[in-house]
């Protein structure tokens, strides 16, 4: 018996996600922040939130998370393409030690909008306000409606430096109300029953570990975390992989909507 509950038809979810628009005029975007170790798999989840809301195998974007870039998500086709209004912002991730990786005072600058499009980020040197890279008038737009974590459930231990960068960051986060969520990847490599069938992953007590050890190690409840498989060597769309990034997005939507609405 599943430990969490599951509807795997992808429409409902797909259409909640299609229908979505945030309920305020000066916000034309629900920004996603992703941050998370280096190898997790922020930038296939990208490619992989693509996939599924566009509803066919899309051509990776390079996505160069050296670099502060916005990701949109096309919507249609020809000449009525638009796009969603959901985006991703990804960025360097974290590493063991100092003066590696991204540093923690540029993401908490990211969260309040003050990073701009194209800021080049330095791991020995974060943004200052002098730098013009900085944003000094940040719009309700520019900032961040919703952080996620992304992990690897095929990861080691986690070293104690990233966790400590980690927890920085999600107390500025919370400070700001807001909202934060975890994204589990490579379950399929984590879990042997998991990847003969995705639709295991709810019942696989090595992965709810897995997801329990991360929830105490970085802080977040267990029902703000998701499993997912990211798409990396097929050629077509699954339905399971597209239910279990769906079900993800949707929280994103759901919680980055609250969080609009209270600013």
């Amino acid at each position: 018996k599943p430990w969490r509950e599951l509807q795997w038809g992808k429409q409902e979810y797909l259409q909640y996600a299609q229908e979505y628009k945030p309920n305020r005029e000066d916000i034309k975007y629900l920004r996603v922040l992703l941050y998370g170790p280096v190898g997790a798999g922020r930038s296939s989840f990208i490619n992989s939130a693509s996939n599924v809301l566009r509803g066919r195998m899309t051509s990776p974007a390079l996505v160069c998370d050296a670099v502060y870039e916005t990701h949109k998500f096309i919507k249609g086709r020809g000449s009525s393409k638009t796009f969603y209004p959901l985006v991703f912002n990804d960025i360097m991730g974290m590493e063991d030690g100092t003066n590696r990786g991204i540093h923690p005072d540029d993401i908490k600058l990211a969260l309040r909008g003050h990073v701009k499009e194209g800021y080049k980020f330095n791991p020995v040197a974060p943004l200052t306000q002098d730098d013009p890279g900085y944003n000094p008038s940040p719009s309700a737009d520019d900032k961040v409606h919703v952080l996620v974590c992304v992990m690897s459930a095929n990861s080691s231990l986690i070293k104690s430096s990233v966790l400590e960068k980690m927890k920085s960051i999600r107390e500025t986060a919370s400070d700001l109300g807001i909202p934060q969520m975890l994204i589990m990847t490579h379950i399929d490599a984590a879990c042997n029953e998991t990847w003969k069938d995705l639709r295991n992953v709810y019942k696989s007590k090595y992965l709810r570990k897995k997801m329990k050890d991360f929830s105490s190690a970085v802080g977040i409840p267990m029902n703000c975390i998701f499993p997912v498989k990211n798409y990396s060597e097929e050629i077509d769309l699954n339905d399971d992989i597209d239910a279990l990034i769906l079900s993800a997005l949707r929280k994103m939507v759901d919680f980055g909507d609250d969080f609009i609405e209270r600013i």
